[in-house]
């Protein structure tokens, strides 16, 4: 059952595997190079997957209000968009645009001086993380500053986040204050950066908002509004892109070839898609009413690290950023199915947009747990 999901990702797998020994056999022309190369390839699918429990989670509640037919684009052109795209065009894209030379010369650079072509894409990281950072953070506040979310899983917290969403455009005021304060701790000309880059990050979140309001289709029968299958696709590329900036980045602390990177890279964005699939063909966020805010702390916490990491003595290793979405999500899969013992009549029809706001005692109330 489960290998109908992920038959495709252990395929693409094999191949990107094949590609880097033969890529590695090239640059090496030795057994113990070309093994040394496949082996990176697959530690950055491992790590790329690792960093992005959070991102299949977020996509699935997206995707699961999306037909089929945009569920196979998303993952057909998506994966192209995501491997090709982020992987390969968007580094390609930095440089070019950092050192001011045409996409060819970046090619060039990519290919025959790699220290130079990784040295120029970790001196774009100030505007990176400002414009990564400041677009998760409104995804991830969004879904907090909802007054019509009745479910809460840290309710203690959740409750009054969903009362100050009266309050118009408080994430953008929440974000906008941030940037500014981390900027103060920044030189001068990186703060002008993140500043102008986080800035972008916010109107980029808010475009994309906007279209998919623009795009929104009749009530279903259940009475829930219907996005568009474009405007949904658009908004799970660009918050794609958004998780992947810092594994793109962080992975030059293994290689600094271009080609590698986009192998290894490639595997994980392609397992995270499957994962996505079978997150949303199995009904697992209806099974798991607390999943979905597991991975939207996570954001946050990624949302932070991001921001943070423009200050270089603020700098968190990728594997940390890992590790706190991973536990942040098992955590809430843990609740979620300590609630469903509990709660045994929820199991069936749980909603993770609508029903009573009966969080477990610890997490919701405070209080101590009674069982």
């Amino acid at each position: 059952m489960i290998r109908k999901y992920y038959s495709g990702s252990l395929l693409f797998t094999a191949i990107c595997l094949s590609l880097g020994a033969w890529l590695g056999w090239e640059l090496t022309g030795t057994v113990q190079g070309t093994l040394g190369i496949v082996w990176i390839v697959l530690v950055l699918g491992v790590l790329e997957v690792s960093l992005s429990f959070d991102n299949a989670v977020v996509n699935a509640t997206v995707l699961r209000d999306m037909d089929a037919k945009w569920r196979r684009r998303f993952l057909t052109w998506g994966i192209a968009i995501a491997v090709f795209g982020m992987r390969i065009i968007f580094p390609l894209a930095i440089v070019a645009i950092a050192a001011m030379v045409n996409p060819i010369e970046a090619v060039r650079l990519a290919a025959t001086e790699p220290e130079t072509y990784q040295h120029i894409i970790e001196g774009a990281h100030v505007g990176i993380a400002g414009f990564g950072g400041a677009f998760l953070a409104m995804v991830g506040l969004k879904f907090f500053f909802d007054s019509d979310k009745e479910i809460h899983w840290i309710g203690v917290v959740e409750r009054q986040l969903a009362r100050l969403s009266d309050v118009s455009a408080i994430e953008i005021g929440i974000v906008l204050l941030i940037l500014y304060g981390i900027s103060t701790q920044l030189p001068a000309h990186d703060a002008m950066t993140y500043l102008v880059s986080g800035i972008f990050g916010l109107l980029t979140y808010i475009a994309v908002d906007a279209l998919g309001g623009l795009l929104e289709g009749p009530e279903d029968a259940t009475g829930i509004v219907v996005r568009s299958g474009i405007a949904s696709f658009l908004y799970l590329e660009v918050l794609d892109a958004s998780f992947s900036f810092d594994g793109v980045i962080g992975a030059f602390a293994l290689s600094n070839n271009l080609f590698i990177i986009a192998l290894g890279l490639g595997i994980g964005a392609m397992f995270v898609r499957s994962m996505t699939v079978m997150l949303v063909d199995r009904g697992t966020l209806a099974q798991y009413r607390y999943l979905e805010h597991g991975a939207f702390w996570a954001i946050l916490a990624l949302a932070a690290i991001m921001l943070l990491s423009a200050n270089e003595k603020w700098h968190i290793p990728e594997t940390i950023t890992g590790l706190i979405g991973a536990v942040l999500i098992g955590v809430a899969l843990w609740w979620s199915m300590r609630h469903n013992r509990l709660h045994p009549e929820d199991r069936e029809d749980v909603d993770l947009n609508a029903g009573a706001d009966d969080g477990d005692p610890v997490l919701a109330t405070g209080e101590r747990m009674n069982d």
